[in-house]
């Protein structure tokens, strides 16, 4: 073996480690956001696909960034809802082959006084300590209430991320249960796209739009087959 040829050879030893420990699961939302007025809270769901064929099992390991001494977060698997300070080794996905995840949330307190912040969610694959994912979030206290749209009967978020080109999400709290809300979405020219119906037991939409030609489309909220809200969102590639 000449001596170019067993560099390379050592040089592919040296990166294999680094090529096999490559992120497998990746964040499907952007960082995650909480802007409010003081006093308020938010809950946000957290997107996470499995692109590997083999089931995972990660940990948060840790905390990165600031929470301020007035804000409170947990982390909720579904119903099951942790504060990271007290339970953080209790925090544990599991992940099938290619799963979209849609269970975990953030719910987060925006304290007492106007602030701004940012902090990190670590999981480490309990396996493979190479194999980790990070969840980006940030934090934005005012004393002016957030635009949000309002109903009697619904409380509705903007969808984010806007642009977006493979998911986008509407957070909503159906104030009454026994109405019945849908969102329907329509191309620029008017032509139906998709429509879903809000789940009342859920807080949160997922619109797959990676199959959507890139451009503008519109947002419809019905209440009771009423026509509420129409808002714009747009798709890139």
């Amino acid at each position: 073996m000449n001596s170019q040829l067993l560099k390379l050879t050592v040089m592919l030893l040296l990166l294999f480690p680094i090529f096999a420990g490559a992120q497998q699961v990746h964040v499907l939302s952007e960082a995650v956001e909480f802007s409010g007025k003081i006093g308020s809270s938010q809950r946000k769901t957290v997107l996470l696909h499995n692109e590997s064929s083999q089931s995972k099992t990660y940990l948060l390991r840790n905390i990165k960034g600031s929470i301020g001494s007035s804000q409170k977060m947990r982390i909720c698997l579904g119903d099951q809802c942790f504060d990271p300070k007290k339970d953080l080794a209790k925090v544990m996905l599991k992940l099938a082959p290619g799963e979209i995840y849609t269970d975990l949330y953030l719910e987060f307190e925006l304290g007492i006084a106007e602030t701004l912040g940012s902090f990190d969610l670590v999981f480490v694959n309990s396996e493979a300590l190479r194999d980790f994912f990070v969840v980006e979030a940030k934090y934005s206290v005012s004393s002016e209430p957030k635009a949000d749209f309002s109903h009697k009967d619904i409380k509705l978020g903007d969808i984010y991320p806007n642009p977006s080109n493979r998911v986008a999400q509407l957070d909503y709290t159906l104030v009454n249960p026994k109405s019945k809300a849908k969102i329907t979405v329509t191309s620029f020219i008017g032509n139906p796209i998709a429509e879903y119906e809000l789940d009342p037991t859920r807080n949160s939409l997922v619109i797959h739009v990676a199959d959507f030609q890139p451009g503008v489309y519109f947002y419809t909220l019905f209440v009771d087959n009423k026509n509420v809200v129409t808002k714009k969102l747009q798709v890139k590639k």
